[in-house]
Formats: C-alpha cells, sequence, structure tokens
C-alpha cells in the first residue's frame, strides 16, 4: 500500500496554520485555523495551549489597571497560563520573542499604578524587563521615590542597568542590593545567568566565614574588594545608606587599598586592627590574599 503522505500530515499542515497565524499575532486567522483542526483532530495534544494562546490575543485589553490586584491577576493569567503555554509550542526563545508584547501591554495598563510595598512586584517597571524593555523599565523605576533604598525597585533598577549597560556599570547598584536586601540580590544573580558572577558567588559561597544564613551576602561587596581589588574604583559609587556593618567593611576596605598604594604603614595598620575587630573572617580573607 503506497502512502498518502498528504493525509498523514494533515494534522501537522493544520496545526502549523494556527502557529502560524499566532505568530502574525491574528487572532481571527488563529481562530478559524483552529476550528480547522478541531473539526478534524478534536483530540489533537496541542489543542489546548493553542485555546490558551488564542484567547489571549483575542481578550488583549489597553483598558489600564484601576488596581494592584487587577494588575496581579493579569500578571498571573500570562506567567501561569499564557507563558508555558508559549513555550511549549514554539520554543523557549521563539516564546520569549512571542510574549514581550504580551508584557509590553501588561507594563502600558500598569503604568498609572503607584508603587506599593503590599504589591510589591506588581509594578510597570518588572513588566518591562519581562518585555526586554530596558530604558523603559528605567524610566518606571525612577518615577519611585526613594527607589534606591526600597528593595524591590533597586533590583529592578540593578537588572535594567545590568541588561542594558553591562555588568561594569551594574556593579554600584548590585553592591547597594546585597547590603539591603541580600536574598533578594542573590536571586537576582541567578536570574542574570553570568558566568563571571556566578563564579565569583561559588568561591563566596565556599571561602567566606559566615553563618550560614542569606544575610552573610550582605558581606560580598566587601570580600570582592579582598579577591578583586580592580573593582574598588567601581564599587566606591556604591552610596552607604544604612551604615550595617556590612558597608562598614567595604569602606574600611577602600581605605585600606588606598593607603597600601600610598604606602602609609602606620594608618594601614590601625585600619587593618579595625577591619580585624569588625569581622574576623573578611579580615582573614584580606590577609589570604597579601
Amino acid at each position: 500500500m503506497q502512502l498518502d503522505l498528504f493525509a498523514d500530515s494533515r494534522d501537522v499542515m493544520l496545526r502549523n496554520d494556527v502557529l502560524d497565524a499566532l505568530q502574525r499575532r491574528h487572532a481571527s486567522d488563529a481562530r478559524q485555523a483552529w476550528e480547522q483542526l478541531m473539526r478534524e483532530y478534536p483530540g489533537d495534544d496541542t489543542v489546548p495551549g493553542l485555546t490558551v494562546l488564542i484567547a489571549a490575543l483575542e481578550d488583549a485589553s489597553s483598558a489600564r489597571f484601576v488596581d494592584h490586584a487587577a494588575l496581579a491577576g493579569a500578571r498571573r493569567v500570562l506567567s501561569e497560563e499564557i507563558s508555558p503555554a508559549a513555550r511549549r509550542l514554539f520554543g523557549e526563545q521563539a516564546a520569549i520573542a512571542w510574549l514581550a508584547p504580551c508584557w509590553q501591554a501588561l507594563a502600558q495598563r500598569a503604568l498609572a499604578l503607584p508603587f506599593d510595598t503590599d504589591y510589591s512586584d506588581h509594578h510597570a517597571a518588572p513588566m518591562w524587563l519581562q518585555a526586554g524593555e530596558w530604558t523603559a523599565a528605567k524610566q518606571a523605576v525612577e518615577r519611585i521615590a526613594s527607589w534606591r533604598r526600597i528593595p524591590a525597585p533597586l533590583a529592578w533598577m540593578t537588572e535594567a542597568r545590568y541588561r542594558a549597560d553591562g555588568l561594569d556599570v551594574a556593579w554600584p547598584l548590585l553592591a547597594e542590593l546585597a547590603w539591603l536586601a541580600p536574598a533578594r540580590c542573590v536571586a537576582l544573580l541567578s536570574r542574570l545567568e553570568d558566568a563571571s558572577l556566578d563564579t565569583l558567588r561559588r568561591q563566596f559561597d565556599a571561602e567566606f566565614a559566615g553563618t550560614g544564613e542569606p544575610a552573610d551576602f550582605a558581606w560580598f561587596p566587601a570580600w570582592l574588594l579582598t579577591v578583586k581589588p580592580g573593582l574598588a574604583v567601581r564599587l566606591r559609587e556604591a552610596q552607604l545608606s544604612r551604615h550595617i556593618d556590612p558597608e562598614r567593611a567595604t569602606s574600611m576596605l577602600w581605605q585600606i587599598l588606598s593607603l597600601e598604594r600610598q604606602g602609609r604603614q602606620h594608618d594601614l595598620v590601625e585600619r587593618r586592627k579595625a577591619l580585624r575587630d569588625l569581622h574576623a573572617g573578611l579580615y582573614a580573607a584580606y590577609m589570604k590574599t597579601r
């Protein structure tokens, strides 16, 4: 019996018709192709995901969100329903591109919502980040009063700076985030997937004599100066805000590195003693390189 290639690939052709229309973001064409697929292959395992994506196009809205709860609900649908369907049907990279306009739409609809600590992850800025719009994300953060002293917007700005301008520019904000919200900083490093940062983080985890708690990461900027003293120029731009011990230690190491260059041995002895009294483990890490 001769194989009828057209008949055997009919389901693939119909499925691709739907996907093609979805890629073009043409809702009516996608719906029409989906209906044909349903008539001929109602049990096709792509039908549920295709249904979700078609509905996403058909239900798209430009109306501003009236409150943070409305944004939270829309974001949940996009994150938990639409995004998984897109990744399954398009593949990871193509899904990112297809989802970008969806995140842009959420960001646009959220522009009028002020930052609210009770909804700290529901703001236009993280939506712009998901969409890959780094400049828009920075602008959204800059509209938040005292953003540099609040963990969520500081993390958003740090990521936006990293994505737009690179690690060298982002170092001061990374240091500030480590001091202010160490657990959030660790989460951001995981999301950035930067090979050099990942290597430094693993080295810090292995070598730093801390308590083993997430709060240890607040000492990361100070520790960096013991293994990467060349970063002192960049980290010096970080703003000390709370004058906690990890900030003070970083400031001490700035001074120590400067005193070493100047050869001021008497002052250097005093600063080293102050560092040892502040954190013996950090002092040991510093001396290990001397």
